[in-house]
């Protein structure tokens, strides 16, 4: 398969590229970096991407950006930002690859774990990644042509804990590779409309 992974260089992305590279070929995608650019907040930048990459097999997103802070804080600019980016730049990856994505593809999003078990500070965290499998759920009901859409929601990384430990005290983080592989059985297997929790 050809596999566009977008957000290649973050640490999900580099173990999701690692996992699937042995058995396919990737297309690496990233703001600043890969060998395409893409700026997921932005339509026409997510079109030039599909453009240039063609038809591909399956496209995966580990990208996304939310803000975090105190809920007496937040302001609708500040939950806009994963908004605009994490929740609506991966749904637009969705509708607009659905175009290049060959018969019988797949798309995988990311959510987290904070969809379904939220900390302080992270309510903008937890509003997005409910609505990313929410959508899931959704589009795997209407998406032609054998397309099959899934989500993965990983719990905190051991590889992101020295940045994160203060919003996750008590969370048994895991390392990335594991989470790698829900990307896989997503890519992969057959299911649709799935969310694939990796606690």
């Amino acid at each position: 398969m050809k596999i566009l992974i977008v957000g290649a260089a973050g640490t999900i992305g580099k173990a999701v590229a690692r996992e699937l590279g042995q058995r396919h070929e990737i297309v690496a995608a990233g703001r600043n970096s890969g060998a395409l650019r893409v700026d997921i907040t932005d339509g026409a930048s997510i079109r030039r991407m599909f453009e240039q990459a063609g038809r591909v097999d399956a496209v995966v997103s580990a990208a996304g950006n939310v803000h975090f802070g105190a809920l007496e804080e937040m302001t609708e600019e500040l939950f806009g930002i994963g908004l605009r980016d994490k929740l609506m730049g991966q749904v637009n990856l969705a509708l607009i690859g659905r175009e290049f994505l060959a018969d019988g593809g797949s798309v995988t999003l990311t959510s987290g774990i904070l969809g379904t078990d939220p900390v302080r500070y992270g309510s903008s965290a937890s509003m997005v990644n409910g609505a990313i499998e929410a959508f899931v759920r959704a589009a795997a009901i209407e998406l032609p042509r054998g397309l099959r859409i899934n989500a993965v929601s990983p719990n905190v990384l051991q590889e992101s804990m020295p940045a994160l430990a203060p919003y996750f005290r008590g969370f048994e983080a895991v390392p990335a590779a594991r989470v790698a592989l829900a990307y896989s059985r997503s890519v992969e297997g057959h299911q649709t409309g799935q969310v694939y929790t990796v606690a």
